[in-house]
């Protein structure tokens, strides 16, 4: 399965990689999927991650915020988005959908609401985190 994972949800599973939505970050080191993303969402991520207020959660902010850049970087897939896309309430959600086209990927996995209502959108469904994590249930590995 080809996945675009927004800025909120890693960001929230650094903080609480037990939590809900902790499993998408294990998944993907487990291979079960492959992460599409473009240099602009991992530079939202890396920003994301170093703000203050995230760092000062975080009990090795350095270790994770460059562990989670790594993970990204090897089991992802970079994809450079062709065109320009208008759709999201937020503009600052397009790049998600740029990459998800871009990589043809099958779902935008976010619990955003300026993305959710756009499901879907082109073919790609956007769900939540654990609609995703059904997903990879029923699908196993990619």
């Amino acid at each position: 399965m080809r996945a675009v994972v927004d800025t909120n949800i890693v960001a929230r599973s650094a903080l609480k990689p037990h939590g809900t939505v902790g499993p998408i970050v294990d998944r993907l080191r487990q291979g079960a999927y492959t992460l599409i993303y473009s240099s602009a969402a991992l530079a939202e991520i890396a920003e994301v991650l170093r703000r203050p207020r995230i760092t000062r959660r975080l009990l090795t902010a350095d270790e994770t915020i460059a562990s989670i850049e790594q993970l990204i970087v090897e089991k992802g897939e970079l994809v450079v988005p062709t065109r320009r896309i208008a759709a999201c309430r937020d503009p600052k959600d397009d790049k998600f959908l740029e990459a998800a086209v871009a990589g043809k990927a099958d779902v935008i996995v976010s619990g955003d609401e300026d993305l959710v209502v756009l499901s879907p959108f082109e073919g790609i469904t956007i769900v939540s985190p654990a609609a995703f994590l059904t997903m990879l249930e029923r699908t196993g590995p990619s």
